[in-house]
């Protein structure tokens, strides 16, 4: 590696450049997601820098002394097939210690990914689409707005379709700017789902979007999407092992615009799968 080639923390400033790193390819971010990820584990933002100059980014994501969650993969174009994208690779791993490690790689890298010990678990594929209205789903629970009086009870529910607890993560990511977030709850007001939506540098982004029942992700999509301008496009991750959610987001208008791979540096941690019906994104799992 060229002696001018240093990786290190990346700062808020550094980030927002990797954010139009990754509206440039096609990834389209949230709009605020930047703010609400680097501060679930500001360490593992890493950036490389050449001459001074950013070249690359990887972001390793500890969320508990057993997993965490590596995005943001990226060298600046003028810079690819150099190496230095291994190298910041190299160094951003060791913040994982020892974890199970978990991404989402696009097809040009699941080879890469594959030779450096991951493992396939399923496809996350993106719907996108201008959602076209749905009766209401029978039987589904109440769907309310969620408030600060929600959030330990979202924050177990989610412990059990995520394979972490991410309360801190879910304080800000409920509560974010711009962020529309529905709450599930049964009569006995027990959470049993429970949705995000946000906007994106195009249209909006539903995520996570987890529920019990097919009838509860669908009061929940349809709570979501209300009041979207009729011409804004939504898109929704959502899990190839779960055919009702592939049916969910195909019912209300979406098509498959783009897939990538979740993969696993060790056994898949539990997750109930069943209740995934979208991932939170593809960067942070």
């Amino acid at each position: 590696m060229p002696e001018d080639f240093t990786v290190a923390e990346a700062t808020a400033a550094d980030w927002d450049e990797i954010v139009e790193w990754a509206v440039a390819e096609g990834w389209n971010p949230g709009r605020g997601d930047a703010e609400c990820f680097r501060h679930t584990d500001p360490a593992g933002f890493l950036v490389g820098r050449l001459d001074g100059r950013i070249v690359s980014a990887v972001s390793v994501v500890a969320y508990s002394p057993d997993f965490a969650f590596l995005g943001h993969y990226l060298v600046h174009p003028e810079h690819r097939g150099t190496g230095l994208g291994m190298a910041t690779w190299n160094a951003a791993l060791p913040h994982a210690k020892g974890r199970v490690v978990g991404l989402d790689a696009v097809p040009a890298q699941r080879g890469l990914y594959e030779r450096s010990g991951f493992t396939a678990a399923y496809d996350n594929v993106r719907h996108t689409g201008r959602p076209r209205a749905a009766e209401p789903s029978a039987g589904a629970g109440t769907v309310g707005s969620v408030t600060p009086y929600h959030l330990d009870a979202i924050s177990a529910y989610d412990s059990g379709c995520f394979p972490a607890e991410r309360h801190a993560f879910l304080s800000r990511w409920l509560t974010a700017e711009d962020h529309t977030a529905r709450v599930l709850l049964d009569a006995n007001g027990h959470v049993t789902g429970y949705g995000v939506i946000r906007p994106a540098h195009d249209g909006l982004r539903i995520g996570p979007l987890f529920a019990d029942s097919p009838e509860g992700a669908a009061a929940l999509f349809d709570a979501l999407v209300l009041g979207v301008p009729a011409d804004a496009d939504v898109s929704i991750d959502v899990p190839d092992h779960h055919p009702a959610a592939t049916l969910l987001a195909t019912s209300r208008g979406l098509t498959e615009s783009f897939r990538c791979t979740r993969m696993y540096s060790g056994p898949e941690p539990y997750a109930r799968a069943e209740a995934v019906w979208a991932t939170t994104s593809l960067e942070l799992g």
